[in-house]
């Protein structure tokens, strides 16, 4: 911002020396400094806020962006569910009807017929000792 020199700080030493006198030159000089850090506080507060509305922006930006990949996945989800639903009644629709194509025994004969008897096994001999 400023040229600084060695040259030209030596030359405003040597005004200032002439024009304030040797007896306030601290004071003004302990003066000028303490302005001076002011004024760097205060620039570096400033240049603090505007880099947090900086990284402010930046999350305000991905907060929209996350939000906008969630509504895609939640549309994605309910299309999904959609066909799969589709899928299932489709499925139900075929078995209730293959279901109902299959010709029925009437319920009367089936109630009717002798349960089926077990097959009757042999009895081991057990009055004869066994061989060794």
């Amino acid at each position: 911002m400023f040229d600084l020199t060695s040259s030209k700080l030596l030359i405003l030493a040597i005004v200032a020396l002439i024009v304030v006198g040797p007896k306030d030159l601290p004071i003004l000089l302990r003066t000028v400094g303490k302005y001076l850090g002011i004024v760097r506080r205060h620039a570096a507060e400033f240049r603090a806020q505007f880099d947090e509305a900086l990284r402010e922006a930046e999350l305000q930006e991905l907060k929209k962006e996350f939000e906008g990949v969630g509504r895609e996945m939640r549309s994605t989800i309910e299309q999904g569910g959609a066909a799969l639903d589709e899928h299932v009644m489709t499925a139900r629709r075929d078995v209730n009807g293959a279901l109902e194509d299959k010709p029925r025994e009437p319920e009367a004969a089936v109630d009717a017929a002798p349960p089926a008897a077990a097959p009757e096994l042999p009895l081991p001999d057990t009055t004869k000792p066994e061989a060794p």
